[in-house]
């Protein structure tokens, strides 16, 4: 068994992505790794990409271009956030990191991928390489297909959180064909299966839909008291938004019986801790417990 792995019980391990980068870190640094080379190769100065206030990938992306000398730029969903006095934390370490924001209206937002939208784009800042939303891209899934190892190949069940697609896509196509791959998305919807039938190669994968706790950036004080929990018995901090969900789902899926019995399931932490500080803003606004 991987030295690197933590043993949770007999049965649940966890592959600590987070511990990977101190900044850049989980499934981040993977998305990146090509992409970012890809960037190099075609002479690229600037990275531009896209994500909400909170979002790991800017802030990651924002890292990962100040340690390569590169020109970062963020399309941030939220047009009245430029009017605060007082970036986030997200935000003000990417500034920090010499990321400029460009801030747009939600509905303006929804066209992010669209040529027009793009090539205004191109106009306003020049020669770019662009990132997708989530980091998501073929380049991506390369990286992402390499957090798996041979010793990895013991397990019979092999987890993630899902917000894009990229981190499972990658994890299917270097998976056994005889291992199951489980997805817990964070979003509401079964949209995601269109996106990572893209880049999959295998069908040995299934979403399971049913712990979004209503949607990206929702969470309820069950899953706080879980998270805390969590780092209380194991210290292995989760976050609320991905990994958190994650691991909450496993262990109500043990509960029900879903697993067969006495198979091991390899969890991956996808890291995301910075969010935990936003999250807290909001709940303390809510009188409701905080991430610990």
């Amino acid at each position: 068994m991987d030295k690197n792995l933590i043993s949770i019980d007999y049965h649940v391990f966890i592959k600590p992505e987070y511990l990977n980068h101190p900044y850049v870190s989980g499934n981040k640094l993977r998305k990146l790794k090509y992409n970012l080379i890809e960037a190099e190769a075609l002479n690229k100065k600037v990275l531009l990409t896209f994500g909400g206030a909170f979002s790991n990938h800017i802030a990651a992306v924002a890292h990962a271009g100040q340690e390569k000398g590169l020109q970062t730029i963020g399309v941030i969903r939220g047009e009245e956030l430029q009017d605060l006095k007082t970036l986030n934390s997200t935000l003000s370490f990417s500034k920090a990191c010499g990321m400029k924001f460009k801030f747009v209206t939600r509905e303006t937002y929804r066209d992010k991928t669209s040529k027009s939208f793009i090539e205004e784009l191109e106009n306003e800042f020049g020669d770019f390489f662009l990132i997708p939303e989530g980091g998501t891209n073929e380049f991506a899934v390369k990286g992402c297909e390499e957090i798996l190892t041979e010793v990895n190949e013991k397990f019979d069940y092999i987890c993630c959180p899902v917000g894009t697609g990229g981190t499972i896509s990658g994890l299917i196509n270097s998976s056994d064909p005889d291992q199951r791959i489980i997805g817990f998305p964070t979003l509401k919807g079964d949209f995601l299966r269109e996106e990572i039938t893209k880049f999959a190669t295998k069908s040995n994968w299934e979403l399971v839909t049913d712990y979004h706790f209503g949607g990206y950036a929702k969470v309820n004080e069950d899953l706080i008291h879980f998270i805390n929990q969590f780092k209380k018995t194991h210290n292995v901090p989760l976050d609320p938004i991905y990994t958190g969900k994650m691991m909450f789902g496993i262990y109500d899926l043990i509960s029900k019986g879903y697993f067969k019995k006495d198979s091991k399931i390899l969890a991956i932490h996808t890291g995301g801790l910075q969010g935990i500080v936003g999250m807290n803003a909001k709940l303390k606004q809510q009188n409701k417990p905080l991430i610990v």
